[in-house]
């Protein structure tokens, strides 16, 4: 059993200790087995009095024992918030998951995310509208990782067209992953695994409740690039993952629906509020993003001085790109994001850069 997957797991089974405090706790003890190790006097610096005082830490080591076991035996990826893999947009939000369970193949650092989300109640026209876009994504050549939460409706609509147009697609689920919910997609969950990946942040002895399936929201929006919202009431989920994405700073584009329709009345209120950009087809999609497949092989021949060493990291960068997210310059310069944040700002006021639609950056 490794010992260091033993602590990762322990930490975030701790009650009370969710990603945010978890990070809070490496940042001041260095490991999560230091953490384990450190006397309770230490340790109020981070947790409170009840969360120190309820704490067993052999009782938590003894779960996590069975959660590495499950892990190991059932052919999961348990990533860490410090791993490599651990996707570097979803790791940008301040309250992402401190570790995640994957069963699958899929890559959750694919260049192009698209979270399509909505109503469980969706109309012949919102499924034929979720249909055609991954259709049309798929015909122009875009080879984007599609994520959803394997609920009934739109959800299961995007797994199903993506996995029909021959894209990965992520479930990430409000269960831990020994349970399928709703149990009549279990089905389609073994087809994911196979063509994308099961993703969940909830160890096996989490029971499920509705709050698990609010709190997985945020991973939908956080991995993504842009979220899409095909069909949505006043009020539901799906709503909620826009304006966690909003929060995030990520593109939210919604389909417009007919006026006094029960579950267009959603998307036309994020549209009307600026909430979230029009979608009718997959060249708005291209355009909010500024995505396009032609070859990114011409170099920009203009040339700065003066540059810092980062700045001239990110310019070496964009040199050979149309244009790219933060995420992605984030990823290939090793540039941390508020550092990154600060240099952009500065090359754009120097006329070095521009901000094009989708928050993504390209020489001028």
């Amino acid at each position: 059993m490794s010992e260091d997957l033993l602590y990762k797991i322990a930490l975030t089974m701790i009650s009370g200790v969710g990603g945010v405090t978890a990070k809070k706790l490496m940042a001041v003890f260095g490991s999560p087995r230091a953490v384990f190790e450190s006397p309770h006097r230490k340790l109020a610096s981070v947790l409170n009095a009840n969360i120190i005082k309820d704490w067993n830490r052999d009782k938590v080591l003894e779960q996590a024992e069975k959660e590495v076991r499950f892990v190991n035996s059932n052919n999961i990826r348990a990533v860490f918030y410090t791993d490599d893999d651990y996707p570097y947009k979803l790791n940008q939000c301040e309250d992402a998951p401190a570790i995640l369970f994957v069963r699958g193949t899929a890559d959750l650092n694919n260049s192009r995310v698209i979270s399509i989300v909505g109503t469980r109640n969706a109309s012949n026209y919102g499924l034929s509208l979720c249909r055609k876009l991954i259709a049309g994504l798929v015909e122009k050549g875009y080879r984007p990782l599609i994520v959803s939460g394997l609920a009934y409706g739109i959800d299961v609509c995007a797994h199903n067209a993506a996995l029909s147009g021959g894209l990965d697609t992520v479930a990430v689920m409000g269960t831990p992953l020994n349970k399928i919910y709703p149990a009549a997609h279990e089905n389609i969950a073994r087809q994911i695994e196979k063509q994308g990946a099961l993703v969940s942040e909830f160890t096996t002895n989490i029971a499920t409740t509705q709050g698990n399936f609010v709190s997985r929201n945020r991973i939908i929006a956080g991995l993504a690039d842009v979220t899409i919202i095909v069909e949505s009431s006043k009020k539901g989920g799906a709503l909620l993952t826009a304006s966690i994405a909003n929060s995030y700073s990520r593109d939210v584009m919604a389909f417009p629906g007919r006026v006094g329709d029960e579950h267009s009345q959603g998307c036309n209120n994020l549209i009307k509020s600026n909430r979230a950009a029009l979608l009718e087809s997959v060249e708005d999609l291209e355009y909010q993003m500024n995505w396009s497949t032609k070859s990114k092989s011409v170099q920009k021949q203009i040339e700065f001085v003066n540059l810092t060493e980062p700045e001239q990291t990110i310019f070496n960068f964009l040199k050979n790109s149309e244009s790219e997210s933060v995420g992605d310059i984030v990823r290939e310069t090793g540039i941390s994001f508020p550092e990154l944040s600060t240099f952009l700002l500065s090359m754009e006021l120097a006329g070095i850069v521009t901000v094009l639609p989708g928050n993504r950056y390209s020489l001028k």
